[in-house]
C-alpha cells in the first residue's frame, strides 16, 4: 500500500523536493530548469525516491507549488489575450482607480495592462447594480469580433461585464458563443474568477487569469502525463496562494490563485513550527535563491489578505503593480536571494538585486557560465559555505570564479579587495531584508518585541542572526529540513478552497434570508471543490464579512458564525464590527450605519495535531567536526569558526557561537554572542546573549 507523501516546490534557482513516509523524511534540491520546469521536477522526484529506496508506486499523494504563473506575469510571457467588456468600459484596465504610487513624479511609469487596447473589445450590454437586464447582450456583436480574434492569434479571452458579479447571465452566454465559434480558446469569466465589486480589480484579476491559463494548463497536464509515465499514479494537488490545496482541474481553471503558492508553503511551514513549539508571535523569514519573504504569524496563523499586486514597476512601491483580488497569505517579498546580483550603482553604492542569476547560468561560483557575482558568491568569499559540501555535495562551488566576478563588478569600482567587497554585499542585502521586515511590521501595526524568528530556505539560516540583530529579535528557530521548508509546508497544508461573493447590505435593512441563501450557495460550492481532494477527511468552515461605515472607502473583515444567521445575530455582528473598528482606529463612529460589501467563505480539511517533542537526554557539549575560516560581517575580522554537522547533534546538544551548523540543504550561522541548543523536536534554538 502506498504511504509516502511527496512535495515539490519550484523556485527561481532550486527545485525543492520533500518526501515523508511515516516518521521518516528525505529531502533534496536540484537546479530548476527554466526552459522546461517539469524536467527539474521529475529529476528531483527521481533523486528523492532513490535516496528513500522507494518507487513511484509507493507515493500516495503529490503536492506541488510553482512560480510559473508569477513569472509569466512579470516577464509578460503569457498567452495573447483579449477582453470582452461592457461598451464604454474598455479603458478600465488602463485607467485603474486614477491613484498614483508616487504623487509628485511627473514622469511616473504605470504598469501596462496585460491586454492591449486593440484587443479590449466593447460589447453592447448592460445590467444594473441588482443584476437586472437594462440592455440585452448583443450576440451578433460577439460573433462579429471572432474574425478579429482569429486574425490576432488570440489564445485566451477574459470576459468582464459591469455588475456581472451579481448576475453572470451575459458573461455565461459569451462563453457559450465562443465555445461554438472558437472551441480551442480558453475563456475566463469575472463572475467566476473574482465575483466582487470594484471593476478595475475584477477585470484585472480576470485578465491575469486568462493571460496565464493556457500556459499553466499545458504545464500541469504535461506534468501529470510525465508523472503517470514514470509510474506515479497518486493524486496531484496544487498549493494555493491562500494556504490551501486544490486539484489540478481547479488549478487549471483559476491559475491566478497559484501566483504565491511557493511562499504560501513557507508560511504554512512556519505556522506549523510555531504551533509545535507554543510560540504565539513569530516572524517567518524565508530566503531562497531568488527572493526573500517575511511574514508575521500570530497564534499559529499567518496574516492573510484579499488583495495582492504582481509585476510592480516601482520597486517595493504599493500601487505600482497589477492588482489581483485573490486570497493570499500576506507577506513582503523582495529580490534578495542567493542568486541576487551585486553591482555598483550610478552613485557609487553597492546594490543587490532585484535581478537574479537564477539557475541558468546562476551566480559565478556555480561554474555554469555566469560572470556576475551574487549573494552566494559573497557568502562563499566570506567563508560561510564549504565549497565541496554545497547543496549536500551535489555541486562544488568555484571560489576562483566568485573572486574574479566580485573583483570585476564591485571591488575594482570601489577600490576594495574581493573579500571586503563581499562583506559590503552581505551587509547591504542583510540591511535590505531587515528594512523590509521593519516596514512590514509598521504597516501591520505590530512590533518585534518578544517575537521569535523562524528561519528557513537555502539562505535563511545563513543570514538569520544578523537580521535578527538588526530588527531587535533575540531568539531564532531553525527547524529541521529548513533548506526545503516551503516543500515541507506543502505537506502540512489542508485541502481547502475559498469562495468570495458580493451582496450589498446595510444593517439598518439587513435581509437575513438573502444573506443566508448566498452563504449556503457559497458553502455548497466550496464543499464540492474540497470534496474532490479531501477523500472523506473531516472539514471545517469559516465565514467572514467585509464591512465599513457608510461613506468610507475601505472595509474591515469581521467573522461570521459558520451557520445560518438569525435576526438576533445582526446586533451581535454589528457590535463585533464596532469593536474591530475601535481596535484599528481607537474608537467607533456612533450613530453611523454599516454596509456589508462582500462575503468570504473557506472550507478546509482539519489539520493534524502537532507531534509531541522528544525528551532530551540532558545537556551535552558536542565536539566540532572541523573548523573553517570565516570573516565576521559585524567586525570584518577573520577567525576559525567551529563547524558542526547537524545530523550529529541530538536533542539537548548546546554550542556557543561563533560556529556553523552544516546540513545538506543549508547552513546555520551561529554568530558571536549567540548560543544554539537542539530542542526536543530536533530544531536549532539560537539565543542572543544579553549585552
Amino acid at each position: 500500500m502506498a504511504t509516502a507523501r511527496l512535495a515539490v516546490d519550484i523556485g527561481g534557482t532550486f527545485t525543492d523536493v520533500a518526501l515523508e513516509d511515516g516518521a521518516r523524511r528525505v529531502t533534496t534540491k536540484v537546479l530548476t530548469t527554466p526552459a522546461a520546469p517539469e524536467r527539474g521536477v521529475l529529476a528531483g522526484i527521481g533523486r528523492v525516491l532513490a535516496l528513500a529506496g522507494l518507487g513511484a508506486g509507493d507515493v500516495a499523494i503529490l503536492i506541488h507549488g510553482t512560480t510559473l504563473a508569477t513569472n509569466a506575469l512579470i516577464e509578460r510571457k503569457g498567452a495573447r489575450t483579449a477582453l470582452f467588456t461592457t461598451e464604454g468600459f474598455r479603458d478600465v484596465l488602463a485607467m485603474g482607480n486614477e491613484s498614483r504610487y508616487e504623487q509628485y513624479d511627473l514622469n511616473i511609469v504605470l504598469p501596462e495592462p496585460l491586454v492591449p487596447r486593440r484587443l479590449r473589445l466593447p460589447i453592447p450590454e448592460r445590467l444594473d447594480n441588482e443584476g437586472h437586464v437594462l440592455r440585452p447582450l448583443d450576440e451578433a456583436a460577439v460573433r462579429a469580433v471572432v474574425p478579429r480574434l482569429r486574425a490576432e492569434g488570440v489564445e485566451s479571452v477574459a470576459v468582464g461585464f459591469l455588475h456581472a458579479f451579481v448576475n453572470p447571465v451575459h458573461e455565461e452566454r459569451v462563453r457559450a458563443i465562443l465555445a461554438e465559434e472558437m472551441p480551442d480558446v480558453a475563456v475566463s469569466l469575472s463572475s467566476e474568477v473574482s465575483p466582487e465589486m470594484r471593476e478595475w480589480e475584477r477585470f484585472s484579476t480576470t485578465a491575469a487569469n486568462a493571460y496565464v491559463q493556457p500556459l499553466m494548463a499545458r504545464y500541469l497536464h504535461n506534468l501529470e502525463r510525465e508523472l503517470r509515465a514514470m509510474g506515479l499514479a497518486a493524486p496531484v494537488f496544487l498549493m494555493l496562494s491562500g494556504g490551501g490545496l486544490t486539484t489540478i482541474e481547479t488549478a487549471c481553471r483559476f491559475p491566478i490563485r497559484l501566483v504565491e503558492s511557493g511562499p504560501a508553503g513557507g508560511a504554512i511551514f512556519s505556522a506549523e513550527v510555531a504551533r509545535q513549539c507554543g510560540l504565539a508571535s513569530v516572524l517567518s523569514f524565508d530566503m531562497g535563491g531568488t527572493t526573500a519573504k517575511v511574514c508575521l504569524i500570530d497564534n499559529g496563523r499567518p496574516q492573510t489578505a484579499r488583495t495582492f499586486e504582481v509585476a510592480r514597476v516601482g520597486r517595493f512601491r504599493k500601487g505600482s503593480g497589477l492588482p489581483l483580488r485573490i486570497p493570499v497569505i500576506e507577506m513582503v517579498e523582495i529580490g534578495a536571494g542567493g542568486g541576487s546580483l551585486a553591482h555598483v550603482d550610478a552613485m557609487g553604492r553597492i546594490a543587490v538585486g532585484p535581478e537574479s542569476a537564477g539557475a541558468d547560468p546562476g551566480p559565478a561560483c556555480y561554474g555554469r557560465g555566469g560572470t556576475k557575482p551574487g549573494v552566494t558568491d559573497a557568502n562563499l568569499l566570506l567563508g560561510r559555505y564549504e565549497p565541496e559540501r554545497f547543496a549536500g555535495g551535489t555541486m562544488t562551488l568555484d571560489g576562483t570564479a566568485a573572486r574574479s566576478a566580485m573583483q570585476a563588478e564591485v571591488g575594482d569600482r570601489l577600490g576594495l579587495a574581493p573579500e571586503m567587497a563581499a562583506l559590503g554585499v552581505i551587509e547591504m542585502v542583510d540591511e535590505n531584508m531587515a528594512n523590509a521586515a521593519r516596514v512590514h511590521a509598521i504597516e501591520s501595526g505590530k512590533t518585534y518585541d518578544g517575537r521569535t524568528m523562524i528561519a528557513f530556505g537555502g539562505g535563511g539560516p545563513v543570514h538569520a542572526c544578523r537580521i535578527a540583530e538588526k530588527v531587535g529579535i533575540a531568539r531564532v528557530l531553525v527547524p529541521s529540513g529548513a533548506g526545503v521548508g516551503s516543500a515541507i509546508g506543502f505537506l502540512r497544508a489542508p485541502v481547502g478552497y475559498e469562495v468570495v461573493r458580493s451582496l450589498y447590505q446595510r444593517f439598518s435593512t439587513f435581509d437575513v434570508a438573502a444573506v443566508n441563501a448566498l452563504l449556503a450557495e457559497m458553502s455548497a460550492q466550496a464543499h464540492a471543490v474540497v470534496a474532490q481532494g479531501s477523500f472523506g477527511a473531516p472539514t471545517r468552515e469559516s465565514r467572514i464579512a467585509f464591512m465599513r461605515y457608510v461613506g468610507q472607502g475601505h472595509e474591515i473583515s469581521v467573522p461570521l458564525p459558520p451557520r445560518a444567521l438569525s435576526e438576533a445575530d445582526v446586533a451581535t455582528i454589528r457590535a463585533a464590527y464596532d469593536a474591530e473598528y475601535a481596535r484599528f482606529y481607537d474608537r467607533p463612529v456612533p450613530g453611523s450605519d454599516v454596509e456589508i460589501l462582500s462575503y468570504a467563505l473557506v472550507v478546509s480539511t482539519v489539520p493534524q495535531e502537532p507531534a509531541a517533542p522528544v525528551a532530551a537526554a540532558g545537556e551535552s557539549r558536542p565536539a566540532p567536526a572541523r573548523a573553517h575560516a570565516v570573516r565576521d560581517t559585524a567586525t570584518g575580522e577573520v577567525a576559525e569558526w567551529a563547524v558542526f554537522d547537524r545530523v550529529d547533534l541530538a536533542p539537548g546538544a548546546m554550542l556557543r557561537g561563533p560556529a556553523i551548523v552544516a546540513e545538506a540543504e543549508t547552513s546555520t550561522l551561529v554568530g558571536p554572542g549567540w548560543t544554539a541548543r537542539v530542542n526536543g523536536f530536533g530544531y536549532l534554538e539560537l539565543t542572543r546573549e544579553a549585552a
